[in-house]
């Protein structure tokens, strides 16, 4: 079932039984054994009413896209409709986070300016984000919108001396509901946390969203102002990620669609937006091209607002692996792939100029194929491992061609061992390939390329043109954080991440209460997204320059950012173009 207004992965998925799609990390996203339905995202022209008619579920959103939910038998049929554009299936999106250990001494990493807003409570964060006690910026009248894991509505920091909330919106996807201030006030009203979710069921399971929000725009009130946030006055807008009951992770019809919520929102209410995401997925071609990621784009054309994604914590996961073909010179690239692996795909990105054959070495040195490099999908075997290989074509946003392959377990596990692709020049021009595994969170710590390339592991949609993209440091050493994420992105070779934000042993509210140490870049990334608050409240609101949001922010961003020592070249792959000062941001008596 192949149609070339489907994304490659659609194509493999629909073409591969039920039983395969179960086994499959990729494969069976978005797709209900129960109803036998896809949920799929569209790009499309015209009206869709026509599908509502004929009883599809479809979700429009803004600038031209939409989630459809179609009956498997009826795909083929919304594939060649004249308004659908393309379709892609969805992803899972994974949290760009290592928790870290409860703090157990709040004060030795604290900033030295206190209740200042340092935000969070970082090691010494305060002087690369602005003292908001000393500029008067505190993100009053901006809206920070957290799309994540849900929040702790109870806690302290999210509420108002008087006791009321800051929340001005909390959609949860789970219960297909949204919870307005006054909803949360009379929850708040009831005096504890069994009679408030009583009224408002709304939690975050995770703590994830909590520790974000609180960076990002948390008052501190729990600690006295010690661990208060950047935009610690802002207004916030909070949509809990749905996680399907088949699927523990969200998916990027969830992202899409909460995006589309709180833009939209923000435009009616005709006030300036700070989005974060901290959160994402390592499938995709990593230049900007997927449905998602120009949909962020388009996204941030509509309002005054900013979007802000980290980067992953992909930069030592060694799941990618890259090289430059030149004819008459094979390459091997192997992949260790460790016992009790249940299932895993690996992309194979490449030009579509370019050719080469593929042939698999087995853990036990058997060699198969070349396979065959004709476009469609195709079934290998070897022990107790199926392959599902899938050649793709261009895409109408995209030059790049996709070779996907799906190792599925043909009982519990796949053989275990060292896999070798081995690639063979046959037609040259660029050269380069790009693999990549899955997300770290769902493989064996020991599945991994033995030759990892540690650039270009920024998780999607940080790689989205538009979107401040943010990796972390250390600001205790002042050094980058190996984990964090790096670009370039593939092919365009454009600058990301952006630059760089404190994104270990932050301190930040916990659910339930209380404070906690967290690490990752899902803990940099609201740095700048409160950051982005600053000086939107400095240029909009107070008049300073009702232009900054957008690219704009993002350019002041990367202008005022401040070098670490011990790198020669700016922007690189790991930093950008430095870390975050909001203070040098700001251009005060600068052209």
């Amino acid at each position: 079932m192949d149609n070339q207004k489907r994304e490659n992965l659609l194509n493999l998925a629909l073409d591969a039984t039920e039983e395969e799609r179960l086994k499959s990390v990729n494969l069976n996203v978005g797709y209900d054994p129960g109803e036998k339905t896809w949920e799929l995202i569209v790009r499309y022209n015209g009206s869709l009413e026509s599908l509502r008619d004929e009883g599809i579920r479809v979700d429009e959103l803004a600038a031209g896209y939409a989630v459809l939910v179609v009956p498997e038998s009826r795909i083929e049929q919304v594939s060649t409709m004249e308004q659908i554009v393309y379709i892609e299936k969805p992803k899972r999106l994974f949290f760009a986070s290592n928790m870290a250990r409860a703090a157990s001494c709040l004060s030795t990493i604290q900033t030295s300016s206190g209740a200042g807003a340092g935000g969070a409570g970082t090691g010494g964060a305060g002087a690369g984000v602005i003292s908001s006690l000393e500029s008067g910026l505190t993100g009053k009248g901006v809206l920070v919108a957290v799309i994540d894991s849900g929040i702790d509505y109870f806690h302290p920091d999210f509420r108002n001396p008087d006791g009321t909330t800051r929340i001005g919106l909390l959609a949860d996807q789970d219960r297909d509901r949204i919870y307005t201030r006054e909803e949360i006030n009379a929850a708040l009203e009831t005096g504890s946390r069994t009679s408030a979710l009583a009224l408002v069921p709304s939690t975050d399971p995770s703590g994830h969203g909590t520790a974000v929000a609180a960076i990002a725009a948390g008052n501190g009130r729990e600690g006295n102002g010690v661990y208060r946030g950047v935009a610690y006055e802002s207004e916030l807008m909070v949509v809990k990620l749905g996680t399907p009951l088949t699927d523990s992770f969200p998916r990027t019809t969830q992202l899409m669609k909460a995006l589309d919520l709180v833009v939209r929102r923000a435009q009616d209410m005709n006030r300036p937006l700070a989005v974060n995401i901290s959160f994402g997925n390592t499938y995709g071609s990593h230049d900007g091209t997927s449905l998602l990621e120009t949909f962020i784009n388009d996204m941030s054309g509509i309002g005054r607002n900013v979007i802000v994604a980290g980067t992953g914590n992909e930069g030592t996961g060694a799941g990618h692996r890259a090289g430059s073909l030149v004819m008459g010179q094979e390459e091997n690239a192997q992949l260790s792939i460790a016992p009790y692996e249940t299932g895993m795909g690996v992309q194979l990105w490449k030009s579509y100029v370019d050719q080469f054959s593929i042939r698999l070495v087995t853990p036990s040195g058997e060699i198969i194929g070349p396979i065959d490099s004709r476009l469609g999908p195709q079934t290998l075997r070897y022990g107790g491992t199926q392959i599902l290989i899938y050649y793709g074509k261009p895409s109408p946003f995209s030059r790049a061609q996709e070779v996907y392959f799906d190792f599925l377990p043909v009982r519990d596990y796949l053989d275990s061992g060292i896999w070798t692709f081995r690639l063979t020049p046959e037609r040259i021009v660029t050269g380069r390939y790009d693999m990549w595994l899955p997300s770290r969170g769902i493989l064996n710590p020991s599945t991994r390329f033995l030759r990892p390339v540690p650039e270009t592991t920024l998780t999607i949609p940080s790689t989205a043109a538009n979107v401040i993209s943010v990796g972390a440091y250390d600001d205790s050493y002042r050094a980058y954080a190996d984990f964090s994420g790096r670009g370039f992105t593939r092919q365009t070779g454009q600058v990301k991440p952006d630059l760089a934000a404190p994104g270990v042993d932050i301190v930040t509210a916990r659910r339930g209460g209380g404070y906690e140490a967290v690490t990752g870049t899902s803990f940099a990334a609201p740095f700048v997204t409160g950051s982005a608050a600053l000086l939107m409240q400095w240029g909009i609101l107070q008049g300073n320059d009702p232009f900054l949001y957008g690219e704009k922010v993002k350019a002041y961003f990367t202008r005022g950012a401040r070098h670490l020592p011990g790198y020669d070249v700016w922007p690189n792959e790991r930093l950008g173009y430095g870390t975050l000062c909001v203070r040098d941001s700001l251009p005060l008596g600068n052209s």
